[in-house]
């Protein structure tokens, strides 16, 4: 049984409106050329500052390409104790397309 669940980016949206963070688990210069609003970057360099900081109990939306590496860093995540992990289908690719307007660079 996986640990964590994957969405759409439309229930993306609304879980982000609730107050869920997003990870963007992209390369650095894709992050910085393109990402979505308030997405954090989070790399083998920063996870463990990230995981000391962060609140495990905060709904958590990871962020890839195009979904599938965002699966494995969900599992991965929701193993370290986050209560609420999801891998967002599609990707930024995916997102990028539905919500040009919620990107930023």
């Amino acid at each position: 049984m996986k640990a964590f669940k994957t969405l759409s980016a439309d229930a993306a949206v609304t879980l982000m409106e609730q107050g869920a963070a997003v990870v963007d688990i992209r390369d650095f210069g894709s992050y910085t050329a393109k990402h979505i609003q308030d997405a954090y970057h989070l790399s083998n360099d920063n996870l463990p500052v990230f995981l000391q900081q962060a609140d495990r109990q905060q709904p958590l939306i990871v962020c890839c390409y195009h979904g599938i590496s965002s699966q494995s860093a969900a599992d991965f995540l929701a193993g370290q104790g986050f209560a609420e992990v999801y891998s967002l289908d599609g990707g930024f690719e995916q997102w990028r397309m539905q919500f040009p307007e919620r990107c930023e660079p």
